[in-house]
């Protein structure tokens, strides 16, 4: 696995990897302080288990495997095999994931394998006689058998331990106690099951061995992993990285910077991912093609292969692409992740930031206006169990359809969590799907995306599940932002979201002033209208304009006034005004050169996605109580002016826009000043809206 070089008749030190280290330099003072900084935060995080829970653990696996070595005697003798054959029979179990790889937590599963010997069927000996043997047993609770899963596996629990159990069946009449598995022999003459079976096993016991520094290995795994969680990108049967996933992207971090610590490999880890150019393979070795022509990963012969998207291949042969769930949605939403954490790393580095930054939950329910909800029920908790595994299974297939007949226009970024309502009786729990609008993908005049028929698909898929019974429901259905329910958020309690901060103006001799800072608005959750989704439910709806708040909505009286300290020139001063008056007196009584300056200033840093989405809850214009429609007419061509080679608003001309009043004298009550906005680019609706927007965005910056 190490490979070395030979320059000038000189023999380079080994390394591991594919390639050379892309640094060997050590840590620095600096670094050794913010990797025990990092520690505290696991370590106050709870991710290491207790001494009594390692122990406890122990003592399940001993107790396990007393268990299966009891039962493939029990078959041993009811197939009728000589007694010295049965006194030799023997199975054994292995430890692989989080568990081999010394990375799990208190509650942490233990992935487990079972290899047996070749007159121990899986179907007939491990689905049925070890199940009835489980079943029996007053440790073993919650079993439930997947056998027609990639992987066919038991789960259960033993004595509170969560137990995941593979079956891989070798070609031995007996198993010997001191077997090698990392072997390729072992692979010879046995199913294809057997084989994806033993690839756990395999794939651990490479990667431990293919790292420089075991224990820097596991610091940064344990927190890299947090922090999927957190953020929301831990789920391989969704499309986002599983286990194996993050083990594999840490421990090809490690070779590239092999004497670097924790803290170090952490930010390397961002750093590296962001710019990594995907679909090239992550690999931790060359790809071994073995002797036993079994079928690996090679995207110049496979087809199918050169359609994954973010390739991270195992290291033991028969080598594998780890993240073939992976969908385009999903490499999107952890590219925008890996990029964030990047930037936090960067300033922590500066220390500009703290650990705890990069660990902050993704606010999920917050981050869309629409949504796909899926429901899941059944009578008893039993069905419910097996239910939720098999729509479960299914979710990615939803994704990939969604991507596939919206032609890539519809990101769909799938929740990894089931959310659970605990005030319904029954088994249920729900899924949650984000959706928007791709990157890129520009908006068109009356253009929806009607997912019914794809919905439909999903739920025929679904609903052949060959377990089926009375009471196991599925349910599909398109929400958006304002009416998910409440139990999805924490305490059941819908958060409130931020009201915009309000800039308070002031005139002076020489014209109106500003604060130190135009307080800008938050980056747009969503390049996606509620329009942008047909509602499979097939309930329409004319969609609801929201306004600004009343004023008693926002905690102000209509004739409450707000006293904030501000900046004028070299003058300190407190200004006392209408809260609502402040921004659009700004427009209309200020300086040609002022207002120039200050629409330039509105719009830098916004993207256009930003410039259309960030005041879709605002319908207001320019226009002041008895102000003549010439007046607002000539503030709103000198706005497209100034931006005109900035933003959207290139495409509006003098001329092209107009209010409805000659003389505007009915405006909203709790807004000081209000109209409507005709006539834009266009007589659509969709051609009005960017420069409505626009303008919108631009007024928003001082309100």
């Amino acid at each position: 696995m190490a490979a070395s070089g030979q320059v000038n008749g000189n023999v380079s030190p080994q390394y591991l990897g594919v390639t050379e280290p892309i640094s060997t330099a050590g840590p620095t003072e600096a670094d050794h302080a913010r990797t025990q900084k990092l520690e505290k935060v696991l370590v106050s995080a709870g991710l290491y288990e207790s001494q009594d829970e390692a122990v406890l653990r122990e003592e399940v696996l001993g107790r396990l495997d007393q268990t299966i070595k009891l039962w493939v005697k029990q078959i041993s003798q009811n197939k009728g095999f000589s007694d010295q054959l049965i006194q030799e029979a023997n199975a054994k179990i292995f430890t692989f994931g989080s568990y081999r790889l010394g990375v799990h937590g208190p509650s942490t599963d233990i992935d487990t394998l079972c290899v047996g010997p070749r007159h121990a069927s899986r179907e007939e000996d491990f689905f049925a006689e070890l199940y009835k043997m489980l079943a029996d047993m007053e440790e073993v609770t919650e079993l439930h058998p997947v056998t027609d899963a990639h992987v066919p596996v038991m789960k259960f629990k033993f004595n509170g331990i969560s137990i995941d159990l593979l079956y891989a069946r070798l070609s031995l009449w007996v198993i010997p106690e001191d077997l090698d598995i990392s072997q390729e022999s072992i692979l010879r003459n046995i199913d294809e099951q057997s084989v994806r079976s033993l690839n756990g096993c395999r794939v651990t016991d490479q990667i431990l061995r293919l790292v420089p520094n075991i224990q820097h290995f596991r610091t940064t795994l344990r927190c890299l992993k947090f922090w999927a969680k957190r953020r929301g990108v831990y789920s391989n049967v969704t499309g986002f990285l599983g286990g194996v996933n993050c083990a594999l992207l840490v421990a090809r971090i490690c070779q590239l910077y092999p004497n670097a610590i924790p803290s170090m490999l952490v930010s390397r880890f961002f750093r590296v991912y962001t710019q990594w150019r995907w679909p090239n393979p992550v690999m931790l070795c060359a790809i071994d093609e073995g002797t036993l022509g079994l079928p690996v990963w090679d995207p110049r012969k496979n087809p199918r292969d050169r359609m994954h998207h973010m390739p991270i291949i195992t290291p033991a042969y028969p080598c594998m692409n780890s993240s073939y769930n992976v969908s385009l949605s999903t490499l999107r939403v952890m590219t925008d992740e890996f990029q964030r954490a990047n930037e936090i790393c960067e300033n922590l580095e500066m220390n500009k930031a703290e650990w705890n930054i990069l660990f902050e939950p993704y606010p999920f329910f917050e981050a869309y206006k629409n949504y796909l909800q899926v429901e899941i029920t059944a009578l008893d908790d039993d069905d419910f169990r097996k239910w939720k595994g098999w729509v479960e299974s299914r979710l990615r297939q939803l994704t990939l359809k969604i991507e596939k007949h919206t032609y890539g226009m519809l990101q769909c970024h799938p929740y990894p969590c089931e959310v659970v309502d605990s005030s319904r009786k029954g088994g249920h729990c729900a899924f949650f799907m984000g959706l928007q609008r791709s990157q890129g993908v520009p908006q068109q005049e009356g253009q929806q995306f009607d997912i019914r028929a794809t919905v439909d698909e999903f739920r025929h898929s679904v609903n052949m599940y060959m377990l089926w019974k009375p009471g196991m429901e599925l349910h599909v259905s398109h929400v958006r932002r304002k009416q998910l329910p409440a139990y999805v958020f924490p305490g059941g309690l819908r958060p409130v979201r931020p009201l915009r901060p309000l800039t308070v103006v002031s005139k002076s001799a020489s014209g109106p002033a500003f604060g130190n800072s135009v307080s800008q608005l938050p980056k747009s959750d969503s390049g996606t209208t509620d329009e942008d989704v047909e509602d499979i439910s097939g309930e329409g709806g004319e969609r609801l304009k929201r306004k600004f708040q009343p004023a008693e909505e926002v905690g102000l009286t209509k004739r409450q006034t707000i006293r904030e300290p501000m900046n004028v020139g070299d003058e300190r001063m407190t200004t006392s005004i209408s809260p609502a008056v402040a921004s659009t007196e700004q427009f209309i009584m200020g300086e040609q050169e002022t207002f120039d300056k200050t629409l330039k200033r509105g719009l830098e840093g916004y993207s256009a996605e930003e410039e259309l989405e960030a005041v879709d809850d605002i319908q207001t214009s320019i226009c002041r109580k008895g102000d003549s429609a010439e007046l607002l007419q000539s503030k709103l061509e000198q706005a497209s002016g100034t931006c005109r080679e900035q933003s959207r608003l290139a495409a509006l001309k003098p001329g092209s826009c107009s209010f409805s009043n000659g003389v505007v004298d009915e405006l909203e009550p709790t807004v000081a000043f209000g109209g409507t906005l005709l006539g834009a680019v266009g007589n659509t609706d969709s051609q009005k809206k960017p420069v409505i927007r626009q303008v919108e965005l631009i007024l928003m910056n001082f309100i």
